[in-house]
């Protein structure tokens, strides 16, 4: 299977689409695509990286899979297609962003402009069986975003990665410190927000800070 997705990432991750474990992960996705109905749609599974192409990389917001819902996923962490009803999470995401920065909640839940802005909306595994969440896990796309989170760790600088929830915290624990801007925070899912630990992080203003101080654009939450 051809992998399709932005010359910027297969240049960047080329070593890794040649690796076994990358040719049995394929080969499960086109079998599960086959026989079941999987999300998000097979032209979508590469949507995060092909909205938010590797030289574009400002900021990265890491989550677990996708929705597992008729219609939800698009292909990028947290966000639905227009149309479709926000989440839980993503609306603890938007209230959180009002409470931040003033700004009112959108209508739609699409998060494509910021991801078309230089947010990498990254799911640690990219496709999912219908209603059965988690049904892709331990398949290979973990190494494969592991080795994502990894390049863009040693190849750019200056990058703000948010990390909410302890899956999100681990999955970042390899990020170098040094020279990228890491803010962690509870999950905004309804079970973690309302225990306190998401409301009140202000990652999109920090963000904000942290790029006009390294000189690059804002992002328009």
């Amino acid at each position: 299977m051809n992998v399709e997705i932005h010359p910027s990432w297969k240049e960047i991750l080329k070593d890794e689409f040649e690796k076994p474990y990358f040719e049995n992960l394929i080969d499960f996705v086109k079998e599960e695509y086959s026989q079941t109905t999987c999300y998000p749609k097979g032209n979508r599974i590469f949507a995060a990286f092909d909205h938010c192409t590797f030289d574009k990389v400002k900021v990265v917001i890491i989550g677990q899979d996708p929705y597992h819902g008729p219609n939800q996923a698009n292909g990028l962490c947290f966000s639905v297609s227009d149309g479709i009803s926000k989440p839980p999470s993503l609306v603890n995401i938007f209230k959180e962003i009002h409470n931040d920065l003033g700004k009112p909640v959108p209508e739609s839940g699409n998060l494509e402009r910021w991801a078309d802005q230089g947010v990498l909306l990254l799911n640690a595994t990219l496709t999912v069986r219908r209603g059965q969440a988690g049904s892709h896990q331990g398949k290979g796309w973990e190494t494969f975003t592991d080795a994502v989170i990894k390049k863009i760790s040693e190849e750019k600088k200056d990058v703000v990665f948010m990390l909410w929830g302890g899956f999100a915290k681990k999955k970042g624990a390899k990020v170098d410190r040094t020279k990228h801007d890491v803010l962690e925070s509870g999950h905004p899912s309804p079970l973690s927000a309302n225990r306190g630990y998401w409301f009140g992080n202000k990652h999109f203003s920090k963000t904000n800070t942290f790029l006009k101080a390294k000189g690059k654009a804002l992002i328009e939450w």
